[in-house]
């Protein structure tokens, strides 16, 4: 079979004309040949596989520049490429989903701000970090106040230095008043000062040589820019909490006896996982467990998570480390939380527990009880 004209391979492509000459222009579907006297693009029949790919790739939505560099790929490689892809797609769906909830939510209210109910609680909390057993430095960051619980890991070089930065941006929160209706807005401000401040420190360096935490998906070497954390936020005002999060430090709520992890990490393992490709038992003890794909300061996805989450008086939340969730079983933790009442001693409890299996890791926590406040 000689060569197709334009109109004959946009046909067999399911790709138009105007496309093909976009992606000429582009590099990404070159012609043939192109007629020296006419212009007309001619194209080889063997290129319907890579057209017909890019026609695939654009009804997904994938961008232009992320398709060139699929098409370059073996099979074997644009596979987990176009997975990877599809599970950002996914995760950007439920964080616009949350979005649009909290837009309902908070339209149908006929008031956004606190209620008189809502301004009878508060919480009752305690923050505890720990070095383990194992590394030879702590770079988790624990903090726990009226308004504002947190936890960073950080990682690299830099790691000790930029989990405190993010939290430490986030700690002015605490003096300043605003309506509950403003409250994921706040926090969604503080988080970019946050991520400001981790760039400085990587940007800026240099920060003493320390154990590196919670691994990235890059290799991150020993230098400051390759240094990162995760953050877990949540911000309280009324009975409404701002829930920030980026990484794979968790929180966990306990209401009414049963116990639930209300973030979803944000690690290759995670998506492996939605995308069916290992179960919930086999992530566990998977090797590239603790590979992020998001984080504060490294070179990956720096978008965190933002949603709003309606307490409830006689609640617990457990803010935590990757140190105490990859070591410690869902079952001890619920074990806590549910007989320690006080907030103190259970996360004294924790780091013992993380520390009784090895403490091969840096482990945090917070814990916050809502409860109600006298007038």
């Amino acid at each position: 079979m000689g060569l197709l004209t334009i109109g004959a391979f946009a046909k067999a492509s399911r790709l138009s004309p105007k496309a093909l000459r976009l992606y000429d222009e582009l590099g990404l579907l070159t012609p043939a040949r192109v007629d020296p006297v006419t212009g007309y693009r001619l194209y080889a029949p063997a290129q319907l596989d890579q057209a017909r790919l890019v026609a695939w790739l654009r009804r997904l939505g994938m961008p232009l520049a992320r398709i060139q560099r699929v098409c370059t790929l073996e099979p074997s490689e644009a596979v987990p490429e176009i997975r990877r892809y599809w599970s950002e797609v996914e995760a950007d769906t439920a964080a616009r989903r949350d979005l649009a909830s909290f837009l309902v939510d908070h339209l149908a209210r006929k008031d956004p701000a606190m209620s008189a109910d809502s301004a009878s609680l508060g919480i009752r909390y305690a923050a505890l970090s720990d070095t383990g057993l194992v590394r030879g430095s702590n770079q988790d960051t624990a903090y726990a106040g009226s308004r504002l619980l947190a936890v960073a890991d950080g990682f690299g070089r830099a790691g000790a230095s930029v989990g405190e930065a993010a939290i430490a941006a986030l700690k002015p929160l605490e003096a300043r008043g605003f309506a509950a209706g403003d409250l994921l807005n706040v926090l969604e401000e503080a988080v970019e000062e946050a991520a400001s401040a981790v760039k400085g420190i990587v940007d800026t360096g240099p920060a003493p040589a320390v154990d590196t935490g919670s691994a990235p998906a890059v290799d991150t070497g020993s230098a400051p820019a390759d240094s990162g954390t995760t953050l877990t936020a949540m911000l309280w005002t009324g009975s409404r909490l701002a829930l920030v999060h980026i990484g794979d430090s968790r929180v966990y709520l306990l209401r009414r006896g049963e116990l639930f992890q209300i973030t979803h990490d944000h690690t290759l393992v995670q998506s492996m996982v939605a995308e069916g490709r290992i179960s919930p038992e086999e992530a566990v003890s998977h090797p590239q467990r603790s590979l992020l794909t998001r984080a504060l300061g490294h070179g990956s996805d720096g978008i965190p998570d933002l949603r709003l989450h309606d307490a409830e008086l006689g609640d617990r939340y457990l803010l935590c480390s990757d140190g105490l969730s990859t070591v410690v079983e869902t079952a001890e933790l619920r074990r806590v939380l549910s007989e320690v009442a006080d907030p103190d001693q259970a996360v004294r409890e924790f780091v013992a527990l993380a520390n009784g299996v090895g403490g091969p890791d840096n482990v945090s926590c917070v814990v916050a009880d809502v409860v109600e406040v006298q007038p």
